[in-house]
């Protein structure tokens, strides 16, 4: 892009910025900034994604159409299964990779409001932290589904890593009050799983046509 062209910005606190480029450098960049415009793209379902770490790329993409779904928090979560070791120059690393990667889904999905991606924590840390949400978690053999469930505005929605949660973390999730529920008969991968999940929850209590 070039001085004199139009573009808009967001900074993440809800707001467009219609900005015209008044000066462009081999380093930096400066607009003019016209005129500020609520963005009312936002969900009024509040989902908070606890989403099991797994290997390679499936987390990024995970992140990625996480936010393109328009859940509000992400918290990475080391479980029995994960197969991630990270110390904690790696771990900060990933988490700034990770925000990154928020920060772009934002950018495609025209949110203006950046979710936050958490530093990563032990799935037991996170399950005892206090919250009035309603806690999901995914069951295969659960009876209940999304569209029995009550509907509530705020919604803490958890997902293991590959392999899935041990008996015990199943056994841990229940006693921190997530009802277990069934997204059908067919077992997904987690990366799927989680975006399958969010998906039906816009559907059903958001705002996804």
């Amino acid at each position: 892009m070039q001085a004199g062209q139009p573009l808009q910005l967001f900074n993440g606190d809800g707001k467009n910025y219609a900005a015209t480029i008044s000066e462009v450098g081999k380093k930096q960049l400066l607009v003019t900034i016209e005129s500020s415009s609520d963005n009312p793209v936002e969900s009024p379902l509040r989902i908070h994604l606890g989403q099991g770490i797994s290997r390679g790329d499936r987390m990024d993409f995970a992140i990625q159409k996480a936010v393109e779904l328009g859940v509000t928090e992400i918290t990475p979560l080391f479980t029995e299964r994960c197969g991630v070791k990270l110390d904690a120059e790696r771990l900060a690393k990933r988490t700034e990779q990770w925000q990154k990667i928020a920060i772009s889904a934002c950018e495609q999905s025209g949110r203006s409001v950046v979710p936050t991606v958490h530093t990563a924590v032990s799935l037991q840390q996170w399950l005892a932290s206090p919250t009035k949400a309603l806690r999901l978690t995914l069951d295969p053999r659960a009876a209940a589904t999304i569209k029995t469930l009550t509907p509530a505005s705020d919604i803490q929605l958890v997902i293991g890593p590959e392999g899935g949660f041990t008996d015990t973390e199943v056994s841990q999730t229940a006693a921190a009050g997530f009802t277990g529920i069934t997204l059908g008969p067919r077992i997904l991968r987690t990366e799927t799983a989680a975006l399958t999940a969010i998906s039906a929850l816009q559907l059903q209590f958001g705002d996804l046509a």
